[in-house]
């Protein structure tokens, strides 16, 4: 089962959160504030780190941008503000979803399970490694390469990629990649897909201003080029 490190400064839910993973098998840690979890990282070595925005003194926001600074590992925010633009923010950040609290722990466990879940098969008898211009997709391996150089992507980024790249130049609605990459069933937040775009516009394309890869079709969605 996963290793869940919580950052939660809030004591019931943190521990109602914490009582209710372990429950269903789950390796937890706790802390309080932003400074203890970021203290944390290195000797707990969770799987994910369930991450809540408003925090005192560090937030989560800040913690986001610092676990970016040196790696991928899978991020969900807690908020108590599903429309607050503090949302925008930490998903920009870096954050691979966001749960609404309160939230039972079946939910934070299927979005746990959602953010980890690897993609399982190329499909369609397609060549373990792809290139679309400088761009190198391995689906074997989950790795992506540009010009040569690996680039670094969360998983919400390496599983978009891998869908708009399964199909070149077919659009995609942000419903659409809701429900493939987030499995966001019902009434998803396209917030999700536009930040995890962008993201990974500034990753991939030369000039994310003017992308060649993820092509923006207004009214309608995404699709991958490359042009």
């Amino acid at each position: 089962m996963p290793r869940v490190l919580l950052i939660e400064d809030d004591p019931s839910v943190r521990e109602g959160v914490e009582l209710g993973l372990r429950r269903r098998g789950h390796e937890v840690r706790g802390a309080a504030t932003g400074e203890a979890g970021l203290a944390l990282l290195a000797e707990f070595r969770p799987d994910l780190v369930l991450l809540d925005l408003m925090l005192p003194g560090m937030n989560g926001v800040q913690v986001c941008r610092r676990v970016r600074e040196d790696s991928q590992l899978p991020i969900i925010m807690l908020t108590a503000r599903g429309d607050d633009f503090d949302v925008v923010v930490g998903l920009e950040a870096g954050a691979d979803d966001y749960i609404v609290k309160p939230a039972r722990t079946e939910v934070i466990e299927a979005r746990i399970r959602a953010v980890l879940r690897r993609i399982e098969e190329p499909g369609g008898g397609r060549p373990a490694v792809e290139f679309h211009g400088e761009l190198a997709i391995d689906r074997t391996g989950l790795t992506v390469a540009k010009s040569g150089d690996r680039v670094a992507l969360a998983p919400s980024e390496l599983k978009l990629l891998l869908h708009l790249s399964a199909a070149p130049e077919q659009v995609f609605s942000r419903q659409q990649l809701l429900e493939h990459v987030w499995e966001h069933s019902y009434h998803g937040d396209a917030r999700l897909v536009d930040a995890c775009v962008r993201r990974l516009r500034n990753k991939i394309e030369d000039v994310p201003g003017s992308p060649r890869y993820i092509q923006t079709l207004r009214g309608f969605g995404y699709r991958f080029g490359p042009l």
